[in-house]
């Protein structure tokens, strides 16, 4: 590659970088679109292994994803909002136990001085504001609707999601092909191995990580429920999400499920429960999800996962916590490929 070619290299994927900076408030729902696509295209090209056309297998596949997140909708959020408007409604109840059981046990145990921790004023600010607090939903409704353009938005984007989904994943094949075509000769091989690891590394973490983060928030949210947790699903839920990361769904769970149990019985035997659903789900996430669903070839380390997420809302917002993990892992691919080129150069043998 010569000199000219490396600059003009340079000056596109700036450009292109900066590009994506600017168009980032308009790209969710072509982002959103196209992970939906991606995940989906492995079944589609299943489907046409039976000998059904490409147009029906996608219309099979997106029908599924549809009749998902409608069901979604229409059963698991309500439940979901019920528990979110309980928890806030139980807030005041939770911390005058704590204040009454827990801080002047934490009082002595610390040598503080009495009255030196009061949640009080936490308490009355949350009683005070319950109203506001439950109807934060209702009022942002209100106000998308009253503003014409926010709604129109919104909509646009909700309606734009499944058209891109739909066109491409009818068509991701040729795009693939159409993009291949477009690679200067010299570097096809190359560059057809590395964006092969690339999809490797990707189906993982996409389509086995989001399985495993399902898998994990139904486990969780069904045990919670046998043991009888009043926010099951919520905890369930939020345990299930945060499970990206290594141990931190295990930890998070047993935090919170810890404290809402303690509070809701008072007694240890149901924190024994809650202990025993996380840990039988530990088990099966490292024994059989993870295994079977993941594998071990992605090579994120549980802080660069951090690292990668809180970077990518920082820079772009949504879409950066959207697109963070699927970059990091590719950048993850491309490093170990120069790992590969450094080891076999003069600069290090020499």
């Amino acid at each position: 590659m010569s000199d000219a070619q490396k600059w003009l290299l340079l000056g596109g994927t700036i450009f292109s970088g900066w590009l994506l900076y600017l168009l980032a408030p308009i790209l969710m729902p072509f982002i959103v679109g196209a992970l939906f696509a991606y995940l989906g295209d492995p079944l589609v090209d299943r489907l046409e292994k039976t000998r059904l056309s490409r147009t029906l297998s996608v219309v099979i596949v997106f029908g599924t994803m549809i009749m998902s997140g409608l069901i979604l909708l229409l059963f698991i959020l309500p439940q979901l909002e019920r528990q979110i408007t309980g928890l806030v409604v139980r807030l005041p109840q939770f911390i005058s136990w704590i204040q009454e059981n827990m801080l002047p046990r934490l009082i002595v145990i610390l040598g503080l001085e009495p009255g030196s921790l009061d949640l009080v004023v936490v308490k009355d600010a949350f009683a005070n504001n319950i109203k506001d607090i439950s109807g934060i939903m209702g009022r942002l409704l209100v106000k998308l609707t009253q503003s014409g353009q926010s709604l129109i938005v919104w909509f646009a984007y909700l309606t734009l999601i499944p058209v891109v989904t739909f066109y491409l994943l009818r068509d991701w094949d040729i795009l693939i092909g159409k993009v291949n075509d477009l690679i200067p000769r010299p570097y096809e091989r190359l560059v057809s191995k590395l964006a092969k690891q690339c999809d490797e590394v990707l189906a993982e973490f996409l389509r086995g990580q989001l399985l495993v983060m399902l898998a994990l928030a139904v486990l969780y949210s069904v045990g919670l429920w046998i043991v009888g947790l009043e926010f099951f699903l919520l905890i369930g839920m939020l345990a299930g999400l945060v499970s990206f990361v290594p141990y931190l769904g295990f930890i998070v769970g047993i935090g919170v499920a810890g404290i809402a149990g303690f509070m809701q019985f008072h007694d240890i035997i149901h924190l024994v429960y809650i202990l025993i659903v996380f840990g039988v789900g530990q088990i099966i996430e490292g024994m059989v999800l993870s295994p079977l669903l993941v594998g071990d070839r992605i090579g994120l380390h549980p802080v660069a996962v951090i690292f990668a997420v809180m970077a990518g809302g920082q820079l772009f917002g949504i879409v950066g916590v959207l697109v963070a993990l699927p970059v990091a892992a590719v950048i993850v691919v491309l490093l170990r490929h120069v790992h590969e080129r450094y080891l076999e150069s003069n600069l290090y043998t020499t």
